[in-house]
């Protein structure tokens, strides 16, 4: 039986691997059953995180430094924890995130070569003892994802990556959902209903639990 709690959903996976139509879906299929459910993202959700994202994603961004770039993602992310991910804990809401810390350390970390320690201590201070109730990583084969993102009408700089910067990446999200209880990991290769149903009910079983 379901009882109204704060939980907390983070959908991670390179660019075209179906993320936000997977969220999609997943928030459609639990608004049905009358759950009270809200989606937001990385970087962005809400008012300020969202100027910020403006800005990572500008094309005079493209100039930035690596670590530039890893500390507006950070800033983003304080501002969407304090503003949106608190609030969700206080209406006891299900919040479905796409994208969250493992991002930065799979594109950051590893892709960008960012100091894992500089990593880990703004998550100590930034994100503190907060972390994902359910963590779904998409995996899809690299060539299947790079024809996705060539379909997009929109793309942003992290859509023009190289093809080892998304294997890199791709293989520190498959690595990461190895070692931990609340990852699950779903192939997005033939993005079909079956992955929806699977998703939909894993969630089902976890907010019962």
């Amino acid at each position: 039986m379901y009882k109204k709690k704060f939980f907390f959903i983070v959908f991670e996976g390179v660019e075209g691997t179906g993320k936000s139509y997977q969220i999609k879906k997943l928030y459609k299929s639990l608004k049905k059953k009358k759950y009270k459910v809200e989606t937001t993202r990385e970087p962005g959700g809400n008012i300020n995180a969202e100027k910020i994202r403006k800005l990572i994603f500008s094309k005079k961004s493209n100039n930035f430094d690596d670590l530039t770039d890893f500390y507006l993602m950070l800033a983003s992310r304080n501002e969407h924890i304090k503003k949106t991910i608190i609030e969700a804990q206080k209406k006891k809401y299900i919040l479905i995130c796409d994208r969250f810390t493992d991002s930065t350390y799979a594109y950051q970390v590893v892709g960008k070569k960012i100091s894992k320690k500089i990593n880990i201590l703004n998550n100590k201070y930034i994100v503190g003892s907060l972390k994902p109730d359910l963590t779904i990583v998409l995996k899809s084969k690299i060539k299947t994802a790079l024809d996705r993102i060539k379909k997009r009408k929109k793309s942003n700089k992290f859509d023009k990556l190289r093809k080892d910067f998304y294997v890199k990446a791709q293989k520190a999200f498959v690595k990461i959902s190895k070692f931990k209880s609340h990852y699950y990991l779903f192939d997005t290769t033939i993005n079909n209903k079956d992955v929806e149903k699977k998703i939909f009910h894993l969630v089902i079983k976890k907010l019962n639990n």
